[in-house]
């Protein structure tokens, strides 16, 4: 479902580099209580609007639109894009400037989609980006529970069966 949205370059836009991969992931990446969530979906899923809400409720922004992600001690890091750095776009205010986030480790993915489209009761899913899995999510970003479900992994919460 997310086929696409990653483009593998090294630090200078080349060949991979083994000592230091790194990744630009179309997304948004928010930091909560030192935890980051990365947030995708395709253009207009509500990535940079659930960012906006988030920022309003105590997360910081790390990049929105382009995510750089590199590997570090076998984490995934994320940044924003220098000419990207602490800007969130409001849809119908423009351009807005906010707080950044050094950067974070990423500890979830969460894609975007409709509840319609949501199992009840998901087996665990995961993740990969350079190698390294992480736990991944779904949420729609237009019902009032999305920021508290994003709260909520953030916070650590594990499906059942990833505890057993």
């Amino acid at each position: 479902m997310l086929e696409g949205v990653i483009e593998q370059l090294t630090p200078a836009g080349t060949a991979l580099n083994r000592a230091v991969m790194a990744t630009m992931v179309h997304g948004t990446c928010i930091e909560y209580g030192g935890v980051g969530v990365l947030l995708m979906g395709p253009s207009g899923s509500g990535k940079s609007d659930l960012a906006l809400r988030l920022i309003d409720q105590g997360a910081v922004l790390v990049a929105d639109d382009q995510v750089s992600v590199e590997c570090a001690s076998g984490r995934l890091i994320a940044h924003a894009p220098t000419k990207l750095l602490g800007i969130l776009e409001v849809r119908g205010i423009g351009l807005v400037n906010f707080p950044v986030a050094p950067p974070t480790p990423v500890s979830a993915a969460i894609e975007l989609v409709r509840d319609g489209n949501i199992e009840r009761l998901p087996d665990a899913q995961f993740w990969e980006c350079l190698g390294i899995r992480v736990p991944r999510y779904q949420v729609d970003p237009f019902t009032a529970s999305a920021c508290a479900k994003v709260r909520l992994v953030a916070r650590g919460v594990r499906h059942a069966s990833q505890t057993s």
